[in-house]
This record gives C-alpha cells, sequence and structure tokens, in this order.
C-alpha cells in the first residue's frame, strides 16, 4: 500500500531528477533506488512529513547562540555527494566511512554497497550518534556502525576504507583520512578553502589525493581536533567580510572603517556570461589569484537598499587592499541572452583595486574559463615535489590549484 509519506517521497526524488538533468547531469539508477527506498521522515521524526521531504536541511541540534551543530542535510546537496562518490564504479561491494551522522545518508549509503559492502558512520557528539543509532533502528538499517569518535584520528587501527564521505564543514585534511583509504580509495569532502567550501571528489594515489570533481557545498563545521572558526570583520552592520586565511591573524579591518560610504566605482570587463549562469570556478580563481582576496557576506536588506550589489548575498568575491574595497558585482544585462561580469569598488583607491579585480576576471577569461584541479600533498612535501600551481598551506596538509 503506498502512504503519504512514499508518495511525497517518489515526488521529491523527481524533483531531484529533473533539476539534475537540467544541470546536465544524470541521476544513477542504483542512487535513485536508494533515494526512493530510504524513509527520510524516519530520520527527522521532529518535523511534519511535508518538511521530512522538503529539499532543505533540517537542523537537529543547535549551539545556544543557535549555530547549527548537527543536521540532516539537504536532499540536492546528499544527492550531488553521492554522484561524487558513485564515480563511474558504482558503490557495490565497498566499505564506506562517514564523518558526521545524521543517519540519513548512512542508510542511503547501505542501500548502494549492498550485502558485500558495510558502511560506519562516526561523530564526535554522542547525542548525535545516540540519535543516528535509534533512527538508523527504527528505518531497519541494524547493520550500519555506528561510532562516537573524534574522525580527526583513525576510527579501527588498520581498517581501510574504499571511500571516505565526510558531511561537515572540515578546513584541513589530517592525515589519517588519508591513512585510512584504500590505495585509489575516494574521499569525498566540502573542503572550506578561501572563505568558500566546495565539496571534493578526490581520488588516492600514494599519499596524496588528486580531485576528480568539485561543487559548491554547505555544511554545518567540524569540531573536535579539526575545528577552525571563521575569521570576520564588519564593513557595514547588514556587510560582513570573511577574510583569506592566509593573512586572516594579521588583519582588524579597522582600516576599512566607512569604506562603504565612498562613493561606488563601477567597472566593466568584457567577459561575457551567456544566459546569466553562474560561474564558480571564476570565484576560486580569483581566490587563488588575488593576494587580498576575501569573501564579502550581505544581508538581504543591504541589497535592497543599493548599499552594496554583489553576485550573490551569500558569498561573493572581495578584494581588501589597504583602505579601499573592490567586490564581483550582480551581472549586467547586455541583451536577453547575454550578461557581463561587472566589479564594484569604494575606498580612496578604488580604481586601482577595482581594475586589479577586473584584470584577473580577463584573465580567467583569456585561459578559457579553466575549471581548477585540486591537489592535497602532505605538509611535509618538498617543494620541488609539488605540482605546479597556487599553493595554499594548511596544518595538516598543503593544497595546489592547478588550472587546467
Amino acid at each position: 500500500m503506498t502512504t503519504h509519506a512514499d508518495l511525497l517521497r517518489h515526488t521529491l526524488v523527481d524533483t531531484l531528477a529533473q533539476n539534475l538533468t537540467r544541470r546536465g547531469l544524470t541521476l544513477f539508477p542504483d542512487v535513485e533506488r536508494a533515494l526512493r527506498t530510504v524513509p527520510r521522515d524516519k530520520f527527522v521524526p521532529e518535523v511534519e512529513l511535508e518538511r521530512a521531504y522538503a529539499d532543505t536541511a533540517v537542523v537537529t541540534k543547535r549551539r545556544e547562540d543557535g549555530t547549527g551543530l548537527s543536521s540532516v542535510s539537504a536532499p540536492n546537496m546528499i544527492t550531488d555527494m553521492l554522484l561524487q562518490a558513485h564515480g563511474t564504479r558504482g558503490l557495490a561491494g565497498a566499505h564506506v566511512l562517514e564523518i558526521g551522522s545524521g543517519g540519513y545518508n548512512a542508510a542511503l549509503l547501505r542501500e548502494l554497497v549492498g550485502e558485500s559492502g558495510s558502511v560506519t558512520t562516526v561523530d564526535i557528539d554522542s547525542e548525535v550518534t545516540d540519535r543516528a543509532r535509534r533512527c538508523l533502528d527504527a528505518a531497519g538499517y541494524h547493520d550500519v556502525a555506528v561510532v562516537c569518535a573524534d574522525a580527526e584520528y583513525e576510527i579501527e587501527a588498520g581498517r581501510r576504507y574504499d571511500l571516505i564521505i565526510v558531511t561537515v564543514g572540515a578546513w584541513d585534511i589530517p592525515p589519517a583520512w588519508i591513512g585510512q583509504l584504500t590505495d585509489s580509495g575516494v574521499l569525498v569532502v566540502p573542503l572550506r578553502t578561501h572563505g568558500t567550501t566546495r565539496s571534493w571528489e578526490l581520488r588516492r594515489t600514494g599519499d596524496q589525493l588528486i580531485s576528480l570533481s568539485n561543487m559548491l557545498a554547505g555544511f554545518v563545521p567540524m569540531q573536535g581536533a579539526g575545528q577552525r572558526e571563521g575569521w570576520s570583520v564588519a564593513l557595514h552592520e547588514q556587510v560582513t567580510l570573511w577574510l583569506n586565511e592566509i593573512y586572516q591573524q594579521q588583519f582588524d579591518g579597522t582600516h576599512l572603517d566607512g569604506v562603504l560610504a565612498h562613493e561606488r566605482r563601477e567597472a566593466g570587463t568584457g567577459v561575457i556570461v551567456p544566459g546569466g549562469r553562474r560561474s564558480a570556478d571564476l570565484d576560486l580563481w580569483l581566490a587563488t589569484h588575488l593576494p587580498d582576496f576575501a569573501m564579502m557576506i550581505s544581508q538581504q536588506s543591504a541589497v535592497t537598499s543599493g548599499l552594496v550589489s554583489p553576485a550573490s548575498p551569500f558569498g561573493t568575491p572581495a578584494l581588501a587592499h589597504d583602505s579601499s574595497l573592490a567586490y564581483r558585482g550582480r551581472l549586467k544585462a547586455l541583451s536577453d541572452t547575454e550578461f557581463e561580469h561587472i566589479v564594484y569598488g569604494h575606498g580612496p583607491d578604488a580604481e586601482q583595486v577595482v581594475q586589479q579585480m577586473a584584470e584577473q576576471i580577463r584573465a580567467w577569461d583569456a585561459a578559457g574559463r579553466p575549471a581548477p584541479t585540486l591537489h592535497v600533498t602532505p605538509i611535509d612535501a618538498p617543494e620541488h615535489d609539488l605540482p605546479h600551481g597556487q599553493v595554499l598551506t594548511k596544518r595538516h596538509s598543503r593544497l595546489v590549484f592547478a588550472w587546467n
């Protein structure tokens, strides 16, 4: 008998498949089967059925200040990461470690690995793992192993996994993650760099990882030894600057006080975007090529009032140099089908910083609008062994962004 929950679940999966098709992607049959099989409502029993099958995240634990600590991620984000994890080989028979335990994703993975595979899900918070255990049991997934531990470290001595999938926002990739992968194992991780988070599909090659794909993502932050707080300064009560991790500790933002009160300068780039589609790779290009890069976050009221006109209020590339600021603006419509990248600036040297950012947008265009490849190397890798590209040094690793 088909229940109301079944109907809602199938409608959700139909919508996910349609959205993927519009993006030029395909929902693999085994991933679709898993999504149609696992009852998401069993993993968010606190909410009504309609919300359980809405394409939104459900926060299941918050800090006192309201910050989310644990959630059942939005189905579209889970699906995208499962497609990354699936790759071209599929997951049948795979042994999987999930870091971050909402329960729902672990159940989907259990469907994908089949009887000959296994799924272990780990979280640092015993309240989260206890909840995941209850939900998994209620949904019938008794053979998913649930572990309470800090996943910065090895979970089970000598155990190796074909896939490690991280469902919390990570700032770095600790050695234990690479060490627990099989020789050609895959790590799927939402990695925060330069103020943005992308989910990277990374394959192990020796003691390094090389990316196979990436996409924009957003997750609650990592806790425990791998936790890293963000760093920001207020430009206005409605506008915040999230700083490039390279120089954030030396940046107090006082020299930018009142910068948005300066007359706004505008520069066209001549770089045209057909159909107004987002250029996510451009943001990372700017992050890795501009030494004073930051991300500007704007409340909608600041956009509505005309104080700022960012490419995205949720995070737009910015350049903070001395007492001046430039940022990538909302695309300018040239016709119904063509849009131009625009740069705005404020401050005494607005013209200079605006042109600096505009030149990098043109450079990205002249290079053929390349996609990034990420190489993850050990922190002690010799300089001469690093691939060619922009290097970002973390606590445990060096990230090298190469542009193909």
